[in-house]
């Protein structure tokens, strides 16, 4: 019924309870989850997941903020991109919110980065699992660059865990992207958030929890897990004022037709 578009279950917090996640998972109906890579070193991990369960699938990325990390080359994404079940290229993006003493334009390194992502997911034709913060202008910037303008060629994508503006969602939509809402849509001061959800259009949404990070309401300052994306959903349904099973469809087919191939045999 549930589809968690964006999952960490290889970091530590929730690795040792794969069981018990399932387990939960299934009993919250949550179908399906998308693994997410972060490091190269972490991707063998994330793809065992996808390998072993007929329920998860991968991708394969270098997140923005991972420093001191192998860096990938477009060639690297294109390979373990072709791998079984990895069905997508990210988390990549740009983060200028932790700067520190540095400068935008010392960060050339992260758009070098995403641009590599990018050529490779359109070599792949396979989507992007886009990470951006304090950064949208860059962000938009280096796709419209990289030729992704929602025309014929583009890989496409989701900006994962959306907390820009509605100008923001608008151009991202304009240039052919899903928008994914995360628990914290559930925090009660997360009124522009609100507002931006209600106005994305049903066929371009989808769902996450970002675990084990931003754990919705009920569960907020807990480790969140998948089996939490229920509670998403229904705040989503509410924005929208529309049963809930209407918005774990939406966002299943939605999640179906952005990754290709994670069409379900059977369920849990």
């Amino acid at each position: 019924m549930f589809t968690d578009s964006h999952c960490h279950l290889t970091f530590p917090e929730l690795a040792a309870q794969l069981p018990q996640i399932r387990q939960a998972m299934a009993q919250a109906q949550v179908t399906r989850a998308l693994c997410i890579c972060t490091t190269l070193e972490e991707f063998e991990t994330v793809h065992a997941l996808a390998l072993s369960y007929d329920n998860f699938w991968a991708t394969v990325g270098v997140h923005p903020d991972n420093e001191g990390v192998t860096e990938p080359t477009l060639n690297d994404l294109i390979e373990l991109g072709r791998r079984p079940r990895v069905v997508g290229i990210g988390e990549t993006g740009l983060d200028y919110f932790r700067l520190g003493a540095r400068s935008v334009a010392d960060m050339e390194w992260q758009r070098e980065r995403f641009r590599t992502h990018i050529r490779a997911a359109r070599q792949l034709g396979k989507p992007l699992v886009i990470h951006t913060r304090s950064a949208s202008e860059d962000t938009l910037a280096l796709l419209r660059e990289e030729g992704e303008d929602g025309s014929a060629g583009s890989a496409g994508g989701v900006f994962h865990c959306f907390t820009e503006s509605q100008q923001v969602a608008r151009t991202a939509l304009d240039l052919g992207f899903y928008i994914s809402f995360s628990g914290i849509l559930t925090f009660k001061n997360a009124h522009d958030l609100h507002l931006v959800a209600s106005l994305v259009p049903l066929n371009r949404v989808l769902i996450e929890t970002d675990s084990p990070y931003l754990a919705p309401v009920p569960y907020r300052g807990k480790t969140n897990n998948p089996s939490y994306v229920p509670w998403v959903a229904k705040q989503l349904a509410h924005l929208r004022n529309c049963p809930v099973e209407l918005i774990a469809q939406a966002t299943s087919d939605n999640f179906e037709r952005l990754f290709k191939g994670t069409k379900l045999d059977k369920t849990l």
